[in-house]
């Protein structure tokens, strides 16, 4: 039977058959059921790199902890409870981003097949949905312990404002710094019941590099931005944005590096700490060095890189923390 209703190639009746900035052949277009996929893409579960990103700061300050204070079995429960938490509250996250952001994600050519924007996901049901996620993440951190659960709760404020930075401010990074970064505090809450010095390094350090990888990410709808008037840090660079890199990743560098000095002023704790950082360091300069802010692919590859970057100072922490 034929119809005169014409939609664009890749796209069904009903909305895109895909999100433009999702990686090709992901599980959540190969495998999940039709009739859950635009929820599934509204808390993108088709581009996992944003919940890794949200999670290895946990595992930084689990690590961290587990240097100052000693490994215990709990733990365990405390990497997988951030890992699914991470799963839960970034999903809630792109919800509550994705119904702010409706009128503007309808003018960038990146975003506009993105669920709300493409009409396969009305604003009323992201808000529900958007509550079923906070729910399901809040019983998640009843279980870690009053201090942390009192660090979630103080962490929703940032959530909610991030999606407004970049109406009145150029550092929209910075308020995605602040709540991206918060896990490095509540991981180390929920192992130690309070808050020191080498915790809060951590998360400063993790504030800069998410300046540097949002950054480089932020390069990719610099064009269209311009045309909305959204601002970000890679409009406020622009030519100068690799000499802003450099001071963003060194500062990084340099605190994750205090940070472990910190919990661990001496011993093999130290030691597998600091090489955990000198990795960090090599994979900040490597991204540096193939940084090119008019290749929008090269941009994304280079954004998805920094789960290896986070990944190599997760693994040295945990190491340094068994020693």
């Amino acid at each position: 039977m034929q119809t005169d209703r014409q939609t664009p190639e890749g796209q069904t009746p009903e909305g895109p058959s895909t999100v433009a900035d999702a990686p090709p052949d992901n599980w959540v277009d190969r495998h999940a059921p039709p009739d859950w996929r635009p929820w599934l893409r509204l808390s993108r579960a088709d581009r996992p790199i944003g919940t890794w990103l949200l999670l290895l700061p946990c595992w930084w300050g689990i690590g961290l902890a587990m240097i100052a204070d000693g490994p215990e079995w709990r733990d365990l429960w405390i990497a997988v409870a951030c890992g699914v938490g991470a799963v839960l509250m970034r999903g809630a996250g792109c919800t509550w981003n994705d119904i702010t952001d409706r009128d503007i994600d309808d003018k960038v050519a990146r975003t506009r097949s993105r669920p709300i924007p493409s009409g396969q996901v009305t604003v009323r049901g992201a808000l529900v949905w958007l509550v079923a996620q906070s729910l399901a993440g809040l019983a998640i951190l009843l279980t870690l312990g009053g201090a942390a659960i009192a660090l979630g709760v103080a962490s929703l404020a940032l959530v909610a404002v991030y999606p407004f930075a970049k109406r009145f401010t150029w550092w929209p990074q910075v308020f995605l710094g602040l709540a991206f970064n918060w896990g490095a505090l509540l991981a180390w809450a929920a192992h130690t019941g309070n808050l020191a010095p080498a915790p809060v390094l951590a998360y400063l350090s993790g504030i800069a590099w998410t300046i540097f990888y949002d950054t480089i990410y932020a390069h990719q709808d610099a064009e269209d931005d311009a045309l909305i008037g959204v601002k970000s840090t890679a409009r406020l660079f622009g030519a100068d944005t690799p000499r802003w890199l450099a001071g963003f990743g060194t500062a990084s560098v340099l605190l994750l590096g205090l940070a472990v000095m910190a919990a661990a002023p001496q011993g093999l704790g130290l030691t597998f700490g600091l090489l955990g950082v000198v990795g960090f360091a090599a994979h900040l300069a490597w991204q540096l060095w193939r940084f090119d802010m008019t290749d929008s692919a090269g941009c994304l590859r280079l954004f998805r890189s920094n789960r290896d970057a986070g990944l190599v100072v997760a693994l040295f922490l945990a190491l340094a923390g068994l020693v």
